[in-house]
Order: C-alpha cells, then sequence, then structure tokens
C-alpha cells in the first residue's frame, strides 16, 4: 500500500481540477440564473368608482416613487379612463394635472360652449327651460342626462399619440377594460378597436351616459358585470398583481340620500359578493379609506387623490420589493398636435345631406385642424339634435389623417320645450313649443312658439339648414302689450294737443317673412329677405273713446350680418359680438296718409372681458338712423325698460321706463362691471348714455353731451329657467327710480 501522503499527491490534481471544473460550471451557471430570471411582471387593476377613482392617481404615484414598473394594466369605468391614460404612456402626475384643470360639471352635463352653436341653436338653448321628446301624442324621456361628447373629446385629445394603435397589447403599457353589454347582460372584454372609444363604453354609467355601440353590441358601463377585471390581468401575463379597489361597501339607509348613491348601491349588490373571491386572486390589495365621498364628488379630486396616496404608502415595502434596478419613468410631453384631414368619411343618412354635415364641422377636406377645432365641429353636430348617437376616429390615411364620422340619426322628429317668463312690458307667460323636423325635405325643421300669459303670442319659424350653402326659411309671430307709456310715437304731437304727459296703448305687431341666410367665413351669418309687416297702435282718449294711432301694412325688404362669440347671452365673460341691419320700407297701406319711402339702418357690438375670474367688464354701443322723409314715426326706435324681448327697434335703456322715450335716430353707449361673487351669482353695476332725436345725425348733436342718461344696479341668478334679476334703475332727469324684476328666458 502506497503512503497515504503520496496518495493524495497523486489524487490531489485530479480532485483539483474537478473542483474548478464544478466551480466555474457553478459559477457560470449561477452568472447565468442571475443575467436569465426573468423580473416579476407586476399588473394592476383598478376599479370603477366615479369620483372615487381619482385615488387611482394617488396610488400610481407611490408605485412611480417606489421605481415600480407596471407591465399590465387594466380597469373598468374611472379605472378604465386613468388606466387608460396611463397605459398611452402618462404619469400618474401628468394625469394628476389633466384631471385638475378638467371642468367635471361640464363633462357631467356634456356641455357645449355657446360660440359653437348655429344663431339658431342659440336661440333655443336660450329660450327653453326643458325639452322633451314626443311621439304619437306621447311625451318621452332622453335615454340619458349626457351622449358623453365632451368627454369622448377630451379623450380623442389626450390619446393623439395612440391615436392608431388598434391592438391595446400594442400600448406603452399592454391595457384591456370592460364593458357590458345591455342587450344580454354579459361582460365585454375591450382588448382592441379604437382606445378613446373602448374607455367612453367601459364609462358610461347607467342613465349618466348613453350607451356606446362598438361592433354591433350596445355597451354601457363595466362596472354592471365587472368592476374589478383581476383576472384578465392574470391571463395578460402578470405575476404579481397590484389591485386598488375604489367601489363603494353596501351602505345604511342615512347613507342613501341621493339617486347616485342608490343606484350604486344597487349596481354594486353583485359585485360587493364577487369581490370577495377576487380580493383572494390579488396580491398586494389597496383600499384607500374615501367612505365619505360618493361617486359624483369630483370637487373633492384633491382630497381623494390624496386618500389613495395615504393608502399605497402602507404597502411602501410590498412595493420596494418589486423595484427594477434599471426603471427609470420617464415622463412624456403632453403633446396634442395638429391633425391634417384630407379624408372625411361620413356613414350613409336617410334625412341628412353631407353638405350638410361639413357645413356643420365647418372645415372641408384637405384642411389642417387642431383638436380645438374638432370638437368645435363635433360639437356644432351635437348642438343640431339631429343625432342620438356621434362617433369618429382619427384613422392613418396616406401620410396624413381621415376622420371617419358615424352618426345615428335621432329617431326623435318631434320635440315639445317649455319655458316661463315674466318682465314689466309683456308681464307674465308660459311658453309652449312644438319643433318637427324632417316634414318635406332633409335638413327642415319646423318650430312653433306660443306664449300664454297676460299677452298672448306667438313666432313660427321653417327652415331649411343646407350647411355651407344657401338655407331658406319662413318666419311669422305676433307680439303685443298693453302699457302705460310716456311716448306717443309722433314726437310728442298727441301729448301737446291733449296736455298730457303719458297714455295707456295697445299695441301688436304681426310680421311674416321669407328669407335666405349663409355663413360667412365660417363666422358671420350673412342673409336677407322680403317682410310683411301689420302694425297697430291704439289707446282710449280723455273721453274715454277709442283712439287708433296706427294700422297700417308695411312691406319692406332686409338684410343683415351677425356675428356673436359670447359665451353666455345673458352674463358674458368673454367673445364679443355684433348685429347690423338694414330695413328699406317701401310700401305702406298708410292709416295716416303720410307715408313716404324710407329705410332705416342700425347696428350694435360689444365685447366682454374678465378679469380676477369674478370682474367681468362689458362695453357696448349701439345706433340707428332714419333715412328719408317719412312722415310715420311709428318705427322710431323707442328707448327704455329692461329684461323684456325686443322687437322692431326697441331697445333696452337704464334709467327710464319702459317705452319711455322715442325717435328716429339715436346713439348710445354702455358699460357694465358684473361680479360672480359666488357661483352663477351675480352683481352688477350698468352705466348708460344715449342722443335720441328726429334727424340726430343731420343736425350733429350725437357728438354733444348726452340727452339722455341712466344707471342701475342689480343682481342675478342663473337658474334653469332662465336668469332671475332684480334692478334698481335711475336717471338724473327724471324725478324718480324703478325697480325692476325680470324671470326666464327672453321671449
Amino acid at each position: 500500500m502506497k503512503p497515504i501522503r503520496k496518495r493524495l499527491r497523486e489524487v490531489f490534481p485530479i480532485y483539483s481540477t474537478l473542483w474548478v471544473f464544478g466551480m466555474v460550471c457553478f459559477g457560470v451557471t449561477l452568472g447565468y440564473s442571475q443575467e436569465v430570471t426573468p423580473r416579476p411582471k407586476v399588473g394592476v387593476v383598478l376599479s370603477g368608482g366615479g369620483a372615487k377613482g381619482f385615488a387611482h392617481i394617488g396610488v400610481l404615484k407611490v408605485l412611480e416613487d417606489a421605481g415600480v414598473k407596471i407591465d399590465y394594466i387594466g380597469g373598468t369605468s374611472m379605472g378604465a379612463v386613468v388606466g387608460g391614460l396611463y397605459a398611452s404612456g402618462y404619469s400618474a402626475r401628468q394625469i394628476d394635472s389633466i384631471f385638475h384643470d378638467t371642468n367635471f360639471d361640464e363633462l357631467l352635463s356634456d356641455y357645449i360652449p355657446r360660440e359653437s352653436k348655429s344663431f339658431y341653436e342659440k336661440h333655443n338653448d336660450e329660450l327653453y327651460a326643458l325639452t322633451l321628446p314626443f311621439d304619437k301624442l306621447t311625451i318621452g324621456i332622453p335615454i340619458a342626462l349626457s351622449r358623453g361628447l365632451y368627454n369622448y373629446n377630451l379623450l380623442n385629445k389626450l390619446l393623439h399619440n395612440v391615436r392608431h394603435v388598434r391592438k391595446f397589447d400594442q400600448l406603452p403599457i399592454p391595457f384591456v377594460c370592460v364593458a357590458t353589454n345591455i342587450e344580454t347582460g354579459e361582460e365585454v372584454m375591450l382588448r382592441e378597436g379604437y382606445l378613446p372609444e373602448a374607455i367612453l363604453a367601459s364609462s358610461a354609467f347607467p342613465s349618466l351616459f348613453s350607451p356606446v355601440e362598438i361592433n354591433g353590441q350596445l355597451l354601457i358601463d363595466g362596472g354592471v358585470t365587472n368592476n374589478y377585471p383581476v383576472e384578465e390581468i392574470r391571463r395578460m401575463g402578470a405575476d404579481i398583481i397590484i389591485g386598488v379597489d375604489v367601489q363603494d361597501d353596501l351602505q345604511t339607509r342615512e347613507k342613501l340620500s341621493e339617486a347616485t348613491r342608490i343606484l350604486v348601491q344597487i349596481s354594486n349588490l353583485e359585485m360587493i359578493q364577487s369581490m370577495k373571491r377576487k380580493q383572494l386572486l390579488t396580491d398586494i390589495y389597496i383600499k384607500p379609506d374615501i367612505k365619505n365621498y360618493s361617486v359624483i364628488s369630483f370637487d373633492k379630486g384633491r382630497e381623494i387623490i390624496a386618500k389613495g396616496e395615504e393608502a399605497a404608502r402602507e404597502s411602501w415595502e410590498k412595493f420596494k420589493k418589486l423595484t427594477s434596478r434599471n426603471y427609470q419613468l420617464i415622463e412624456k410631453p403632453l403633446q396634442q398636435d395638429s391633425l391634417q384631414i384630407d379624408r372625411i368619411t361620413i356613414n350613409a343618412l336617410k334625412n341628412y345631406t353631407r353638405a350638410f354635415v361639413i357645413g356643420k364641422l365647418g372645415f372641408k377636406q384637405g384642411t389642417k385642424i387642431s383638436y380645438a377645432d374638432l370638437k368645435n365641429g363635433i360639437n356644432k353636430l351635437t348642438s343640431t339634435g339631429n343625432f342620438s348617437s356621434i362617433l369618429y376616429q382619427i384613422n392613418p390615411f396616406n401620410d396624413s389623417e381621415e376622420l371617419e364620422l358615424r352618426l345615428t340619426e335621432s329617431k326623435n322628429k318631434t320635440f315639445l320645450r317649455f319655458g316661463l317668463h315674466y318682465d314689466g312690458l309683456y308681464k307674465s307667460a308660459a311658453l309652449v313649443n312644438l319643433t318637427q323636423k324632417k316634414i318635406l325635405f332633409r335638413n327642415d325643421v319646423l318650430s312653433l312658439d306660443v306664449g300664454l300669459g297676460d299677452n298672448f303670442r306667438y313666432n313660427l319659424d321653417y327652415y331649411i339648414d343646407n350647411g355651407f350653402y344657401f338655407s331658406f326659411g319662413l318666419k311669422s309671430r305676433f307680439n303685443q302689450f298693453n302699457r302705460n307709456v310716456s311716448t306717443d310715437f309722433n314726437n310728442g304731437a298727441f301729448f301737446d294737443q291733449e296736455g298730457i304727459n303719458a297714455i295707456n296703448v295697445d299695441y301688436s305687431d304681426f310680421s311674416h317673412q321669407a328669407y335666405l341666410q349663409t355663413v360667412f367665413a365660417q363666422k358671420f351669418l350673412i342673409g336677407g329677405g322680403i317682410e310683411l309687416k301689420h302694425l297697430e297702435i291704439k289707446s282710449k282718449t280723455l273721453e274715454n273713446q277709442k283712439q287708433i294711432f296706427e294700422d297700417s301694412n308695411y312691406l319692406s325688404v332686409f338684410g343683415y350680418l351677425k356675428y356673436d362669440s359670447l359665451d353666455n347671452k345673458y352674463f358674458p365673460k368673454k367673445g364679443w359680438f355684433f348685429n347690423g341691419e338694414l330695413n328699406s320700407y317701401l310700401y305702406s297701406s298708410d292709416y295716416a296718409n303720410n307715408f313716404e319711402r324710407f329705410t332705416i339702418i342700425k347696428g350694435e357690438a360689444g365685447i366682454t372681458r374678465t378679469f380676477y375670474k369674478i370682474f367681468n367688464l362689458r362695453l357696448q354701443s349701439e345706433a340707428g338712423i332714419n333715412i328719408g322723409d317719412n312722415g310715420s314715426h311709428y318705427l322710431d326706435f323707442v328707448l327704455g325698460g329692461y329684461g323684456f324681448q325686443t322687437i322692431n327697434n326697441f331697445r333696452h335703456f337704464y334709467g327710464y321706463d319702459f317705452v319711455g322715450a322715442a325717435a328716429d335716430s339715436y346713439i348710445r353707449a354702455l358699460a357694465t362691471v358684473d361680479v360672480e361673487f359666488y357661483k352663477k351669482n351675480h352683481i352688477n353695476f350698468s352705466a348708460n348714455y344715449a342722443n335720441l332725436e328726429n334727424k340726430l345725425f343731420k343736425t350733429g348733436n350725437w357728438l354733444q353731451t348726452p340727452m339722455m342718461s341712466g344707471y342701475a344696479v342689480g343682481y342675478g341668478l342663473e337658474t334653469v329657467i332662465g336668469p332671475i334679476e332684480v334692478k334698481y334703475s335711475w336717471s338724473p332727469e327724471l324725478p324718480k327710480g324703478f325697480l325692476w324684476f325680470s324671470a326666464g328666458f327672453w321671449f
């Protein structure tokens, strides 16, 4: 036997070689495993919950602070909104800024700016307090409070950078959201399509937003069937799932004090039960303490985001274990580029022409537009009320874009509208309107207003809207009032003869028009036509006998040019307007035997600006002139009063009572300071000055110190029936002031 030491020397090279080889292999294996062992894929699930979904932003902020890279994200309703934005490349802080800058009152009401509406549609919105569909003698109710177009326009703008992505797993972060098929009651997983449309469908809360049709399926809020799609995120490949649950727990009767809370409770009954199972599938479950907020607490967004951050901080150590060493969040700039629209496609329509649709959009093929232009065009289409659904996609087309419009024509052709009004001239009235669309031609509408109250009135309007081309219309109206007035419409001749300074008159105007009009430069309304007017003014004399001052028919031709970008007719904060009119009276039945042909030219312009958010300054000027030697003064300019619908040449004037002064020419300047000291509550002060005289511009007196002046201080409240205003008005030229009250839209 060899000595042990010698034996070891012989075998050691073999063992040492094997040991070194083994260690090298282990080292290589260890290094390889460190290099290729995949990082756990992190998926995030965001539940629905309306305004409570603001908490998602807070949670995402904390995940970013912890350095957690999100590989998959999905959600329902508000979770789909936040998740979709995050998947498209926005950071949590950028989403925070977006939500902070969003006016949720406008979003929920589907607000359409006044400047986006046609003159006809502005008139409708500023006349009626309530509009209801009417079919087969049955009054209907709208399918929802909002069609969600404000939200849809906003999403299209925000998702500009991924507008051509049609498969959601190709987004910067793979994404999925859930909707519900309202016809079958089944959940619908949206993994592909047009991203803004998918998010809109997932967040279409029943009764608040209209359903969205995608691929033949009528979809509503996914929270009805699956408010927490954790299984889908797991199937996408997530190893670790972080879930944020902002659903309400079941509320007690004390908490169920609002209709929205009751609706949420009903929709949550099944979800709360299934949430117990879904929670077990979630690796890191986060439920912010937001029980004191509701699904419509959008004004509490900052607080709810903070609650989300607070809840996420409790899982900070768990987040740090998921941190990716090489991951660094890079915020992309918020870019909303312009669009070169080289093709516009519109689905087949039965009752409206392509020219009508393009005319409302305000831009044609081959046009470079901004998202503001696109939003404005969609708003114009919406404000017509002719379409129950308006959806669009921005598709690639050669090296530019295609705007694909999908319009669903409204089945409602008949509407009943209602309004209320009171002022010191026409007194009280209830307004009933019947509107019928598509009677004889495509694009036509017939509207009949009837004012029932102290003074019966009506207005009939038939209009064919041809978009960019000339449109045609017929109008007929009747107005009347009875009042003690301070002018006799005849330069004081009757007052001097009878030795009086006021008289009670019955005034009535019965007018009919045929006109053509079009939109000029996409902003100005230009038109003209022919008018037949019957004017009657009568009273009782001092001996209690009927006295007729005027009972004549007038035939005239007229033209007008209008522009109006004010954001609100009654309490504007920005914008300006111009209105110029010409009426040439060619014929009269001449009750007083003193008619000669004459022409009236009048114009007004004004501008409004806001300072320090609550101070609004309005400046306005107007003038009118009678050209000719007409001996009849019953169509003169009449100044005085406030709060009534003006016809013919009646004009408001502070300091003087209704129908307080008249002449054939005038010039007036007005300044108003309005302070919105609380939402929709206004205090204002106005001052106006005027020169009013026959042949004013011939005498040159219009340049002299104002003959008339007046002031007013008032309070105004914006309501659903229109403005409610109280004003005290006075003039240095008169011995007493006047207290005026008016309520409702002017008609």
